[in-house]
């Protein structure tokens, strides 16, 4: 079965080096990752140096998503070196927009350059008639909802304050935006939609919890197992549950019934928009 993780972060100056991810993909047969540049464009990190070098050291192993500096003279210009020098993605957020007259021109930018969108934000943010209305103007260009679309805040982004609860009104409505068939979603560990329990068994199972919100089993049935892709949170994962138990949260989960269904979630749905050539 191939594997894509859809989610990493590597760096010099945060997280960990890039040779950390390659032994934890090898450890779990892991085949391909994306890169995502770490922050948004609002506080990011501008040099991608770094994760091109990484691209160059492991060909066909990576593809990159980048943020560009919305503030800067010329983001658009920034957008199309991006895309020149071999990425395939830009790291948005539901909010995100561009000075001058058209707020949505790096939107346009990504689209016209044929990028997807990977799109962080909270449940808020997703559930908002204002993105569905952006999502509305792009029915060409993919765009992936991170972090269960914000479900999992709670866990993997406590200063963003509680993620959904019962009855899970503004989780539901954020999952209508899959009436737009170039939307997917991202799920990841366990770990960020259910705290630690206190005591521990000795291995990592779903007997775990008392009580899994059923984020993800709502995630399929508004998405499908086609347009819903894996992605550790590597590294911050490994503050949760870690990497092995990130991927067996996946592989493992009951919702995905079939190995057809786990194919699709582990890897297939991530070739349907990341190029990794």
């Amino acid at each position: 079965m191939l594997i894509i993780d859809t989610h990493t972060h590597a760096g010099p100056n945060w997280f960990e080096p890039i040779e950390m991810l390659v032994h934890q993909m090898e450890l779990n047969g892991v085949s391909k990752a994306l890169l995502v540049q770490h922050g948004m464009p609002a506080f990011g990190h501008y040099d991608h140096s770094y994760l091109y070098e990484c691209r160059r050291r492991f060909p066909g192993k990576f593809a990159l998503a980048v943020i560009v500096d919305t503030t800067s003279q010329d983001p658009l210009g920034d957008l199309e070196r991006h895309k020149l020098e071999g990425a395939v993605g830009v790291r948005l957020t539901p909010d995100s927009r561009t000075p001058g007259e058209d707020k949505l021109s790096l939107w346009r930018k990504a689209d016209e350059l044929g990028m997807f969108i990977t799109c962080m934000g909270n449940v808020e943010q997703f559930a908002s008639d204002e993105f569905a209305s952006i999502v509305s103007e792009f029915p060409d260009m993919p765009i992936i909802m991170e972090h269960l679309a914000g479900g999992g805040e709670s866990s993997a982004f406590p200063q963003n304050g509680p993620g959904p609860s019962r009855p899970y009104d503004k989780f539901k409505k954020a999952l209508t935006l899959s009436n737009y068939p170039n939307v997917y979603i991202k799920i990841h560990g366990l770990g960020e939609i259910v705290n630690r329990p206190n005591v521990l068994p000795q291995d990592f199972g779903f007997d775990f919890f008392d009580d899994v919100p059923p984020l993800v089993d709502m995630a399929k049935d508004s998405f499908g197992v086609e347009r819903i892709m894996w992605g550790s949170d590597y590294p911050p994962v490994s503050g949760r549950e870690g990497y092995r138990n990130a991927l067996k949260g996946a592989r493992e989960n009951p919702v995905f019934s079939t190995s057809e269904e786990i194919e699709w979630v582990l890897g297939k749905s991530a070739l349907k928009v990341i190029n990794f050539d």
